[in-house]
């Protein structure tokens, strides 16, 4: 009995032509791909691959070829939920395609739960406590378990106990009601949250500012005071820079010199004006600070852009540190300090 081998190219289907291309990229990286599917999805393509048959070798290279040109071809890939929804359309009934968006899209964008990760605990809170306690327990159940320890940390005592309660007592949420959460956070919550959220332009610049090396900044600050001085000027004054660790108070800087690398710390100071040297050696112990002096005296000369880095280091876990509560770095403007 002659076996029939597949030649016509013109006839595969598109679950046929992903049926070669599995097979043909073998064991390893197939098994890749399948981890990627859905049930559903595997079991069409597993019957698709298993009825193939024989397929002619100029076939399976007329297939790569292809599929080499249409990726090659398309340049930058845009991917939208429209074109997502036209490809499915292609390989599946709409009442499948439909459920698949559905659960993709969600009624109001299955994406929300993923955007309240993003949002600030406290603002979290301030919205939370004004909702019924069923309400925030769904919330808090669904966003992840340290952010939403972070929220109920934060909840009034008694208020937070109900929605513990709740959290405890609760079941299977209907998906209407999470449907409906979903789309009140979203109109409610989020949408007054962009529009109080904006960030001023120039402490967005202040930071990217903040991350470049020395040379790289001072040539952008002085082109962009030739272009527009008052720009530039808030810039410098939003900067954080090594320099002001200065306006650490002694216990601010013997709590940051425990959380850093000493080594860093020794860079960071090569470059350090005399006075924040002094501040630092005065806020350890007499031991450190003649060990600390010894190691900045051996290290000789240090490149500029080793010293950079280690001040941006220290500059950031400064800032983190400030921003967990940890110290308070005083502004120097007659502001109580600075929040990031």
């Amino acid at each position: 009995m002659a076996i029939r081998v597949r030649e016509d190219y013109r006839g595969l289907t598109g679950p046929e032509k992903a049926a070669i291309l599995m097979l043909a990229l073998g064991e390893e990286h197939a098994s890749k791909l399948f981890s990627l599917m859905g049930d559903d999805e595997i079991k069409e393509l597993s019957q698709t691959m298993a009825n193939l048959g024989t397929v002619s070798a100029n076939l399976v290279e007329r297939l790569f070829v292809e599929f080499a040109e249409q990726i090659s071809s398309t340049g930058s890939l845009v991917g939208t939920f429209d074109s997502t929804e036209r490809l499915l359309l292609k390989v599946m009934s709409k009442d499948k395609v439909d459920s698949i968006m559905e659960e993709i899209r969600g009624p109001a964008g299955r994406t929300m739960w993923d955007k309240l990760a993003n949002v600030n605990e406290q603002v979290l809170a301030n919205y939370l406590k004004n909702e019924y306690p069923q309400t925030v327990a769904v919330v808090l159940s669904k966003i992840k378990p340290d952010h939403s320890s972070r929220v109920l940390a934060l909840l009034p005592e008694s208020f937070a106990m109900e929605v513990i309660m709740r959290m405890l007592r609760m079941e299977a949420v209907q998906k209407e009601v999470i449907d409906d959460i979903e789309r009140t956070l979203r109109t409610e919550f989020m949408s007054n949250l962009a529009r109080t959220n904006r960030r001023d332009a120039h402490e967005m610049m202040a930071e990217i500012f903040n991350s470049l090396d020395r040379n790289t900044e001072s040539r952008f600050l002085a082109a962009l005071e030739e272009r527009n001085r008052d720009s530039a000027e808030r810039i410098r004054a939003l900067m954080f820079t090594f320099e002001d660790l200065s306006k650490l108070d002694p216990s601010g800087i013997q709590t940051l010199l425990r959380s850093v690398d000493k080594q860093k710390l020794a860079t960071a100071l090569k470059g350090a004006s005399e006075t924040l040297k002094d501040m630092f050696f005065t806020n350890m112990s007499e031991r450190a600070a003649k060990i600390m002096r010894e190691d900045m005296a051996a290290m000789g000369p240090v490149r500029l852009r080793d010293v950079d880095e280690a001040q941006m280091y220290m500059v950031q876990i400064a800032k983190d540190m400030a921003a967990r509560r940890e110290i308070v770095i005083a502004s120097g403007k007659g502001e109580d300090e600075l929040g990031y």
